[in-house]
């Protein structure tokens, strides 16, 4: 449970690293406002179109008498936008890296370079950079939409489907949120999406405790924005623990390096 506390930490300390550097938070908005200006367009045209799309969906409950058919169309119109706000918490963070690739590994180098040691470059050029990260968080989605759909399925069980598994949404979409995070600086170093699964999965509170905090900020309109370059900044300095190399000194509390070595 303290890896819970640790993950939290470093979430922290991101958000605490740009505002010591403002230039750099600064930088790191732009990409979090295109993007946040296309996702209120989505989900504004989500909101107006969900009566709509759960009526037609449900063809059979024209004829059912009320309230039956208000409430259970509502219902479904509620797990409808349910599952859009979770989709756009997870695919924000992607659709943001992606726009602000050249921005964030700019200022994931530069928290690499004002803490000291080597600061881990990928020789690629741009275009295989933004190739890599789009195949890698098409992966992602592919996994985030099948869990996506088992909660939503779940989601219809009583008691259980407004209570466990609400918690357990929050917990998936905190962990591929800090995948994603991560995989800014993780991706310099050169380790690949099934290495950075393996690794996350490893320190599970320790990821939970960084991403769910954010996932929880994220559902509110316009505040991902403004964490986003800290939690940038914040995940490169959980990688920075995360990958330190045997025999370096480590800070109280910091998680248990990862070997990169394969053989």
């Amino acid at each position: 449970m303290r890896d819970l506390g640790v993950g939290f930490g470093y979430l922290v300390k991101g958000q605490r690293w740009v505002t010591g550097h403002g230039r750099w938070f600064g930088f790191g908005l732009l990409p979090g406002l295109v993007a946040v200006v296309l996702y209120a367009a989505a989900l504004v045209g989500l909101g107006y179109g969900a009566d709509d799309l759960t009526a037609w969906a449900t063809p059979f409950a024209d004829d059912w008498s009320s309230p039956w058919q208000g409430l259970f169309r509502g219902f479904l119109t509620a797990l409808v936008v349910g599952f859009g706000l979770f989709t756009a918490v997870i695919t924000f963070t992607a659709v943001t890296l992606l726009i602000g690739q050249p921005f964030y590994e700019s200022l994931s180098e530069q928290v690499d370079r004002t803490e000291g040691g080597d600061v881990p470059e990928s020789g690629l050029p741009l275009w295989r950079e933004l190739w890599i990260s789009a195949r890698d968080s098409l992966r992602v989605l592919t996994r985030v939409v099948l869990y996506g759909v088992l909660l939503f399925a779940l989601g219809f069980v009583p008691v259980v489907g407004q209570t466990v598994v609400p918690v357990i949404g929050f917990c998936v979409s905190g962990f591929f949120l800090a995948e994603e995070l991560t995989a800014v600086a993780l991706q310099r170093r050169g380790i690949q999406l099934k290495e950075r699964l393996a690794l996350l999965r490893g320190r599970r509170l320790l990821t939970l405790g960084f991403g769910v905090p954010l996932t929880l900020a994220f559902v509110v309109p316009f505040v991902a924005v403004f964490l986003m370059p800290g939690a940038v900044a914040g995940a490169t300095l959980m990688v920075r623990d995360l990958v330190a190399p045997p025999g370096d000194d480590e800070a109280p509390g910091a998680p248990a390096p990862f070997s990169l070595n394969k053989g």
